[in-house]
C-alpha cells in the first residue's frame, strides 16, 4: 500500500474519568480530529495490562494511545502512576521489538480537556501516518489468552 493512502489503526486506552469523558466532549462539541483511533475504555489507566497493548499491535494497530488523567487527579488516588511505570517499562519492550517510539504514546488528559485530544490524536495519527504501516515481521504470542469482551471486539476489529 503506497505511503500516501495509507491509514494507521490507532488503538486508544482511555480511562473511564478523564480522558474518556474528553473524547465524549469533543464529541458533543462536534470538534474534528481523525478517525483513525478504536477507543477502549477502562476504569483506570493503571488496569491496562501491558499484555493489552502487546496484542494491539500483534492483531494490526499501527499504533497505541493511552490517556489517563493527570498526577494527583487519578479518581484510584495512584493508578495513573502505576500506569507510568508499567508504560516505561513497556517502551522499552516495544523498542526491543523493533517498534518505534512514536507508535506507543501516553497522554495526561483530563475531562475538560477536549480540544486537548484533538491535538493529540490528530498528531499522533500524523506522525504514525509519516512511519508507515508497522509490518511487524514477528508477533508476540499473547501470554494471557482471555480479554474482557469490550476489548476483544476492537482487537479483532483492527486486525480486519
Amino acid at each position: 500500500m503506497p505511503e500516501s493512502t495509507f491509514e494507521p489503526k490507532i488503538v486508544a486506552f482511555f480511562c473511564n474519568w478523564c480522558t474518556y469523558l474528553a473524547a465524549d466532549s469533543a464529541g458533543i462539541s462536534r470538534f474534528k480530529y481523525a478517525p483513525n483511533i478504536r477507543v477502549i475504555r477502562v476504569m483506570c489507566s493503571g488496569r491496562i495490562d501491558p499484555q493489552f497493548i502487546l496484542d494491539a499491535f500483534a492483531k494490526g494497530a499501527d499504533g497505541v494511545l493511552i490517556g489517563g488523567c493527570h498526577p494527583n487527579d487519578c479518581h484510584y488516588q495512584e493508578g495513573n502512576y502505576k500506569c507510568l511505570r508499567r508504560f516505561n517499562l513497556l517502551k522499552r519492550v516495544v523498542r526491543q521489538m523493533g517498534i518505534e517510539d512514536q507508535r506507543l504514546r501516553l497522554e495526561w488528559i483530563s475531562a475538560a480537556e477536549a480540544d486537548r485530544l484533538r491535538v493529540v490524536v490528530n498528531d499522533m495519527v500524523e506522525k504514525v501516518r509519516a512511519l508507515g504501516p508497522l509490518n511487524w515481521s514477528v508477533a508476540p504470542e499473547p501470554l494471557a489468552p482471555v480479554h474482557a469482551a469490550g476489548e476483544l471486539r476492537v482487537l479483532q476489529e483492527v486486525s480486519r
